[in-house]
């Protein structure tokens, strides 16, 4: 029986777990994840997609914001710059997907050096504001590239090919979302638990004592916006092969607020809280939708009328709740059930 958390050498500390049952738990969920296109529809199965690849830019945006403890609203914009430069190498270069994405990443990561040199002094709401302006910088910069972007048209890209094999059908570009995913993770989860990962929680909790401690705060939080940007840029390059077609209104300023919702759902600073607080947020409006198919065809009306002012409306009074009840987000919530299981019946 597991009676304490205490680590009796380094293994064992940097390990991913150590729990038997989180490993057990981890290969049900990835062998449902596998056997899903089996058992869902079309329209379900491109719901699991988008939020697969929502939750690698989330998670991404967790390594700034609830790891180092960056805040940042800049998300769209490296989602655009991300899917604009897969989408360009595509249609002008006939670029597959593979080097489309990571060359989407990598442009959005040097991007966010613009971001993070001016911002390296501010905190807060000066930082957000700053990375706010970064998002209307980019998409009014796409906009007006239309030799480049086209403008306001948009692009429509290509079936995306992987060393030459068609992702044409929905389940093989589900499989290979899939396998991009668990790969973003697995990265994020060893830059968690490596040298960088600790240096960001030290600049997040207390960066006056960090920098006294010898962690050079320019270059760690210059990384971890890079990190985050190539992470956000990836998902931004897999998105739009998805749709197949970007347009800057894609890109608009709700989806930011959607990420940030994410995490802070989720639970700040923890990768299992921010794919919670992806599938979460991402399944809030469906369930919404048919909770309102059911009640009555005057909301159904609503909803399909004012689809955007609903989702900023449920988005706004989740993050409100789950602020005021629950800071930690599912992630606390889950380990005060947890902790309330283990003790049972002795609960004090």
């Amino acid at each position: 029986m597991r009676a304490g958390h205490f680590k009796q050498s380094y293994t064992e500390l940097v390990a991913f777990t150590d729990s038997a049952a989180v490993k057990i738990w981890t290969g049900v969920l990835l062998l449902a994840c596998l056997a899903l296109p089996g058992v869902v529809g079309p329209y379900f199965l491109t719901l699991a997609t988008t939020i697969l690849i929502t939750a690698i830019g989330v998670v991404g945006l967790n390594l700034l914001t609830g790891v180092c403890g960056l805040i940042s609203l800049g998300q769209a914009g490296f989602l655009a710059i991300g899917a604009y430069t897969a989408g360009i190498l595509a249609v002008d270069h006939s670029l597959s997907i593979v080097p489309g994405m990571i060359s989407g990443g990598l442009f959005a990561a040097l991007l966010s050096l613009l971001v993070g040199i001016p911002s390296l002094r501010l905190k807060g709401l000066y930082l957000a504001i700053t990375t706010l302006a970064f998002t209307v910088i980019a998409t009014h910069t796409i906009l007006n590239l239309d030799w480049l972007t086209r403008g306001s048209a948009g692009l429509f890209l290509p079936a995306p090919t992987l060393f030459g094999f068609p992702l044409a059908t929905k389940t093989a570009f589900y499989y290979f979302s899939l396998a991009m995913t668990v790969l973003f993770v697995v990265a994020a989860m060893n830059i968690m638990r490596s040298r960088v990962g600790r240096a960001f929680a030290a600049i997040r909790d207390h960066d006056t004592a960090a920098e006294m401690m010898g962690i050079n705060q320019v270059s760690y939080k210059l990384m971890a916006f890079a990190i985050s940007a190539f992470f956000t840029g990836a998902a931004g390059a897999l998105s739009a092969y998805q749709v197949r077609y970007i347009n800057v209104d894609s890109f608009a300023l709700l989806v930011s607020i959607e990420a940030l919702a994410m995490i802070i759902v989720g639970g700040l600073g923890s990768i299992a809280g921010a794919i919670l607080g992806t599938i979460f947020m991402s399944l809030l409006p469906e369930v919404t939708r048919w909770l309102f198919d059911t009640l009555g065809s005057g909301l159904t009306e609503v909803f399909s009328t004012r689809a955007l002012e609903v989702r900023g409306l449920l988005y706004g009074i989740v993050i409100v709740v789950v602020l005021r009840v629950q800071p930690d987000g599912l992630m606390g919530l889950w380990r005060d059930v947890k902790r309330l299981w283990s003790n049972w019946p002795f609960r004090y």
